[in-house]
């Protein structure tokens, strides 16, 4: 069978180049048209050159990342589910998309999945050797997919569901990244007015021998502090830092830190609405899927990220398996909001849990982008008045004794 090379871009702009067995040139047209490809070229090659090809084409290949980000896994599922349902096989689907991904370390892994594929191995196990890229939900997910021969669809459920996870991630970070970077603006001039600014003002006040105002008197006083003990500050603020980081590593430091942060007024709640919509929208997929609801539960414990949501799941695992229902433990436990509960107990009394726990997830999901839609509107003018009382304060109080010798000296 002649193998042809070809240049194409996908939907997204990105140009690949790869070689491929086809019958035809107009077959191998046909096939990269259904995938959705732009073609730019295709040649027939002979033998001789497949090896040179590939030597070349990997010595040329960049990448724009080492490690595997959240978007490096959506392409891959996204891609991998429009290969597949086009007919592709899955050795020849993985061996485009590795051409395809911009993260070095998951570019690696898929080449030696496909490796281990060839071999005789079942996606789910290739994948099962590399969790620090794909997770228990990925593997339970490609395990179903792989048993029920649904394979498309169960990868198409979780492309929609990273989608919907990094977007939801996405509104929550850009809520509280621009208070911070106003917040790090003032720490920064407080600073620079402590180690270059306000020693020159000092020597200047000193020669003149002005009587100065209280607020440059305690203004200079805690500047002479930090220029003084500026090194053993930063010290203490390293050490608090990685014990602190250590300890939250720990479970009894971890747990403490989740409590204090539920126990926050607003801010509180709008981490629980973010635990709940997280444990909503895995439980939904894996439900969906197929995945037993004891399986389902035991891999959501895993991957909630909190110990708090995590030892309700536990206890929600323990009375599941004696008979109660899923809501059961879920009330008991005082974690889940009443509106979730009676939701779910909705879905099993009906028989669609997977379908009310998608529309919790969404519900929550919606509220707290909502509330840091919100926050940050309401928050950006306290930072700025803030911003410029620190800023003005501290120029007023460098200021202030040079109007009053300008006044003296005119007198």
């Amino acid at each position: 069978m002649p193998k042809f090379s070809f240049i194409v871009k996908d939907s997204n702009g990105k140009t690949i180049r790869d070689i491929m067995e086809e019958t035809s040139q107009a077959t191998l047209v046909a096939r990269l048209q259904s995938q959705g490809f732009f073609i730019i070229s295709i040649k027939e090659i002979k033998l001789a050159d497949v090896t040179s090809f590939k030597k070349k084409q990997s010595e040329q290949r960049k990448y724009t990342h080492k490690k595997v980000q959240l978007d490096d896994l959506l392409t891959f599922s996204k891609q991998l589910a429009t290969m597949l349902e086009s007919g592709v096989t899955l050795i020849r689907s993985l061996t485009v998309i590795e051409t395809q991904i911009q993260s070095e370390q998951l570019s690696k892994i898929l080449r030696q999945v496909k490796s281990d594929v060839e071999q005789g191995q079942s996606l789910s196990h290739a994948l099962a050797k590399y969790p620090q890229a794909f997770n228990q939900f990925w593997i339970s997910l490609v395990e179903v997919g792989e048993s029920s021969g649904t394979m498309p669809a169960v990868l198409n459920r979780l492309g929609a569901y990273l989608k919907q996870e990094e977007e939801f991630k996405s509104a929550i970070i850009s809520g509280i990244i621009y208070p911070t970077i106003l917040f790090g603006v003032s720490m920064g001039a407080v600073m620079f007015f402590a180690l270059f600014v306000g020693p020159r003002f000092q020597a200047v006040f000193e020669s003149l021998g002005a009587q100065l105002p209280m607020i440059t008197v305690v203004l200079l006083s805690t500047f002479a502090f930090i220029r003084k003990n500026f090194l053993l500050l930063v010290i203490v603020v390293t050490i608090a830092f990685f014990i602190i980081k250590k300890n939250l590593k720990t479970y009894s430091g971890k747990l403490a830190f989740e409590n204090f942060l539920f126990n926050l007024p607003t801010a509180g709640e709008i981490f629980k609405f973010i635990i709940v919509e997280r444990f909503a929208s895995q439980m939904a997929i894996l439900i969906d899927a197929g995945v037993p609801i004891l399986y389902a539960l035991d891999i959501t414990e895993k991957l909630v990220d909190n110990i708090t949501c995590g030892n309700v799941i536990n206890n929600i695992k323990e009375g599941v398996k004696k008979g109660s229902l899923l809501v059961d433990q879920m009330q008991e436990s005082g974690f889940f909001p009443p509106m979730a509960i009676q939701m779910i107990l909705v879905g099993e009394e009906t028989g669609e849990l997977s379908k009310m726990l998608k529309h919790v997830a969404d519900f929550y999901q919606e509220t707290v982008t909502t509330f840091m839609k919100r926050f940050s509107t309401v928050i950006e003018p306290f930072m700025l008045v803030f911003m410029g009382v620190v800023i003005g304060t501290i120029v007023l109080a460098m200021f202030l004794p040079m109007f009053n010798i300008a006044q003296l000296g005119g007198g």
